[in-house]
């Protein structure tokens, strides 16, 4: 189980000589903490593009970043949690795309209350994160394989099925149907704080790394997640339920591409039915550089909320730097082969100071 779970419950007295009770010092513990080097990524991205970038630090380009960060954020968070527990989701790009496709023409073809595309919706997507958590459990077959699959069908319907119905690669607008008003504000809405203005996707953000963090190091569920990416027969071994966490870790994958396939579609009306192919590689890298190892049982939500930050950061600041945005994906790359170099040097020190 990583140093990262829930520290152990204080048993008393006679407990006294067991060493996962002993004091750790303050150093021990900055060094224990996978997303350590994921933040001094970010403090460094930060400088730079203070220094080369002349309108980086003003407000409003702040909360532009914010935004950026967040549309990433969103997902890398139940993404990281599945990656501590050992497994990837490869079609998490296109099932955002599949939410938000769902919601608009059931809403538009069935001439509904736009909230009942977005009940049915969130009843869709939760069924594509049950299929890929169950036929994970049921065929004993690599994640990798099974949501390529799935990512690979979830990417033809999407096209196949817009096409049929509406003859077009795109959906049609929903902003003059009941109940769009309400739901945009839930899903895609603006806060004016002062002379800043915030999407609504930061508070959705935010929100999800703080419920994300609780359970990782407050709840039980926490304790199986690391330990089934830690190693699963082991854990199975002590009576931890394998299938029923693996299956929740892709709900809250499925959950969180729920509700940005709802902010993609308030925010702009229609939409594209091929969006969001390869946006899985980006959630991915963003858990990586916040400290996620590939092999499961080490990260944080926390880190993988600084991986976006520093995602956002990037793709803001090569536009502000008035770079050629060209090259972003080298930058992207030359951070993740940092990021993953970063968190192992971190990972051994930690283990050398134990």
């Amino acid at each position: 189980m990583s140093s990262t779970a829930p520290p152990p419950v204080d048993l008393g007295k006679g407990s006294a000589g067991d060493e996962r009770l002993l004091a750790v010092s303050p150093l021990r513990k900055l060094l224990g903490r996978p997303e350590l080097g994921s933040v001094v990524g970010a403090v460094a991205v930060f400088v730079f593009f203070s220094v080369v970038a002349d309108d980086f630090l003003q407000t409003s380009s702040l909360s532009t970043v914010l935004y950026a960060a967040s549309t990433i954020g969103i997902m890398a968070v139940p993404v990281a949690l599945l990656m501590i527990g050992g497994e990837f989701d490869l079609s998490a790009g296109v099932l955002v795309t599949t939410s938000a496709l769902v919601s608009s023409m059931f809403s538009y073809q069935m001439t509904a209350n736009v909230w009942v595309g977005v009940f049915v919706s969130l009843l869709v997507t939760l069924a594509v994160g049950a299929f890929n958590g169950m036929l994970l459990t049921l065929t004993k077959l690599p994640s990798f394989i099974i949501t390529l699959g799935t990512f690979l069908m979830l990417t033809g319907l999407n096209l196949g099925f817009t096409k049929l119905i509406t003859g077009r690669v795109s959906t049609d607008s929903i902003s003059d149907m009941q109940g769009f008003d309400s739901a945009k504000k839930l899903f895609a809405s603006e806060l004016v704080i002062g002379d800043v203005t915030l999407k609504v996707t930061i508070l959705w953000w935010f929100g999800l790394v703080a419920v994300a963090t609780w359970i990782l190091l407050r709840t039980r569920f926490g304790n199986w997640i690391y330990a089934v990416g830690g190693n699963p027969d082991a854990a199975r071994a002590v009576g931890v339920p394998v299938v029923r966490t693996r299956i929740g870790l892709y709900l809250g994958v499925a959950f969180a591409a729920w509700i940005s396939g709802q902010h993609l579609l308030f925010s702009y009306d229609v939409v594209q039915s091929g969006e969001g192919v390869g946006n899985e590689l980006i959630y991915i890298i963003a858990a990586v550089i916040g400290g996620c190892l590939i092999t499961g049982g080490y990260g944080s939500a926390i880190g993988s909320a600084v991986g976006a930050l520093i995602f956002g950061m990037t793709s803001k600041g090569i536009v502000y730097a008035e770079w050629n945005p060209d090259w972003f994906k080298f930058f992207l790359g030359a951070m993740l082969l940092l990021a993953a170099l970063l968190n192992a040097w971190v990972r051994k020190r930690a283990e050398a100071t134990r």
